[in-house]
């Protein structure tokens, strides 16, 4: 009889388990499906094409150019708006008229690339910022300095290649005076919350003459000449702006791409 009662004891209990596991919230484990490569190739949509300048430097297809050395059509007077841009043409590029004021595209971007080419002056004069000195302000109000900085000792943040008074460049590759220079740029827009205030700064990358001066950095605001730097309040995609800053400084091949 006890013998019974212990199998039948140990008949129950596996009964009650085998119910137990039916009924039971945790699921039993389950080998994970096969990866096949195909789940994880993304076919649609298709990659946009772009053509390629034919050598470096060149504009691709969905670029808009700004200049390409035979007019001023998509710039105006900074001073007026309503004038057209009053620096000069000289051969492929266009030249600063010194006190005739900045210029400004036409049109109004954010976040883009930027193809620039400038050279100083081809007679050297001055020193320090007194030597091509100009600027490139993007939303018409970040400014990448532009300056003849061969051999041409000033401020570390305020020599070509940097964000103005804001990030010196992680190093100077400038090439002289009568050899022209090129900024490839990517620029990020602040973004603003509803309240006006920034949210996510500005940042730029930039490659000097094909080497990088400037990693993916935050501007911190409005690069002043004077005080420290701060964001306005909440605005959009605004001008590229080129500065005139009493040199003759010259500027060719400008494109960009709005991303």
């Amino acid at each position: 009889m006890k013998k019974i009662k212990i199998l039948l004891s140990a008949a129950l209990m596996a009964a009650a388990a085998q119910v137990s596991a039916q009924y039971s919230s945790t699921p039993p484990e389950v080998s994970p499906m096969p990866m096949k490569p195909e789940m994880t190739e993304i076919w649609e949509p298709e990659v946009p094409v772009v053509t390629p300048g034919k050598k470096l430097g060149d504009a691709p297809s969905d670029a808009i150019i700004l200049f390409d050395g035979s007019n001023l059509d998509q710039w105006v007077s900074s001073k007026d708006p309503s004038q057209p841009a009053p620096w000069t043409i000289v051969g492929d590029h266009m030249e600063v008229k010194p006190g005739s004021g900045d210029i400004k595209t036409k049109m109004k971007f954010g976040d883009c690339q930027l193809h620039l080419e400038f050279s100083a002056p081809d007679k050297v004069e001055s020193v320090s910022q007194g030597r091509g000195n100009s600027g490139v302000f993007f939303q018409d109000r970040y400014e990448l300095q532009v300056l003849d900085s061969y051999q041409n000792r000033t401020y570390r943040n305020g020599q070509a290649g940097s964000i103005y008074k804001d990030h010196a460049p992680l190093v100077n590759p400038m090439r002289d005076p009568l050899s022209w220079n090129v900024y490839d740029v990517v620029y990020t827009a602040p973004r603003f919350g509803t309240d006006g205030q920034v949210d996510y700064p500005a940042r730029i990358t930039v490659f000097l003459n094909g080497v990088l001066v400037q990693n993916n950095v935050s501007i911190t605001g409005i690069t002043e000449y004077i005080g420290l730097h701060m964001y306005p309040p909440a605005h959009g995609d605004d001008v590229i702006h080129l500065q005139d800053h009493g040199n003759k400084t010259q500027f060719r091949n400008i494109w960009i791409r709005p991303l």
